[in-house]
Formats: C-alpha cells, sequence, structure tokens
C-alpha cells in the first residue's frame, strides 16, 4: 500500500515522496515525532490522510527509525505493569493462529490485529488487568459478554 501511495504521491499532492521528505526537513519538524510529522503536514499543507502516513515514515526512515518487527510490537504492548498479561495474549494468538495457515499477525503499537484478507479480530492489553478481544461480526449473536466497539474491532 505505502508503495502505490508513494507512486501516486506527485500526482495526488503535486510533489514526489523525496520533495516531501525535504519540506519536512526544511521544515524544522522531528522527522522521529511521526505523530507531529502527520498534524503538521495536515494543517499547514492540507495533505490527505494515507499521504501523511507514506510521508511520515519516509522521513523517519530517512532520520534512521525502523519499523519494528511484529513480534516487538507485541513485545512493546506487554512490558512495565501490563507483563502479566502476555499469557493471555499467547494463549489467544495460539487459539487465533490455530483456525487457519492463511492467519497472519500483524504489528501496531496499541494492539495486534489478525488478518486473513482482512482484519477479522484484534487484541489489545487495555488496562494493567485487562485484556480486550476485538471480533469482526457480520451479524453478533446475542450475548451479554460482546459490547459494540468502534476500535479495535
Amino acid at each position: 500500500m505505502m508503495a502505490a501511495v508513494a507512486e501516486s504521491m506527485k500526482e495526488r499532492t503535486g510533489r514526489t515522496l523525496e520533495e516531501w521528505v525535504g519540506v519536512v526537513t526544511a521544515g524544522g519538524i522531528d522527522p522521529l515525532d511521526q505523530n507531529g510529522v502527520r498534524r503538521w503536514l495536515k494543517s499547514e499543507h492540507g495533505v490527505a490522510l494515507n499521504s501523511q502516513w507514506a510521508i511520515a515514515d519516509a522521513a523517519a526512515r530517512g532520520a534512521g527509525w525502523r519499523r519494528p518487527s511484529v513480534e516487538e510490537y507485541v513485545d512493546q504492548q506487554y512490558v512495565g505493569a501490563k507483563q502479566a498479561l502476555r499469557p493471555l495474549f499467547d494463549r489467544v494468538r495460539e487459539i487465533v493462529e490455530a483456525f487457519g495457515a492463511d492467519v497472519t499477525m500483524e504489528g501496531r503499537s496499541t494492539y495486534t490485529p489478525f488478518v486473513r484478507r482482512r482484519q477479522f479480530a484484534a487484541v489489545a492489553a487495555a488496562t494493567r488487568t485487562r485484556v480486550d478481544i476485538g471480533v469482526r461480526f457480520v451479524d453478533a449473536p446475542e450475548s451479554s459478554r460482546l459490547v459494540p466497539s468502534s476500535a479495535p474491532g
């Protein structure tokens, strides 16, 4: 997806990805603060969301940032006060991955999505004592244990 966004960047924004990285650098924004870069691109330049992500990612990589692996993302979610929740995550992961070889786990900073063609489940260390499991339903069954949510599932 990032490659497709980068390829169409000039057409959509008037600048190439490399030119935008130069704009970020010249703008004095810390390229390692990807949220700050995205906010600045939107407020100062009106850059659309997907382009913001691609530019912020490229600027951060140019400054030496490396995207964590999926396992590193998971490890970061279960440290400190949330460390005791890791066995719960590991068990849920084991169950979900047993659904089939087509299930993949992706890395995010605050939750872990499970995907087939699209995300169908997500696990998040919500508090130091609770793991939330989000499940995508077309028609959710009646259950007092299911609560509608906007994210992460």
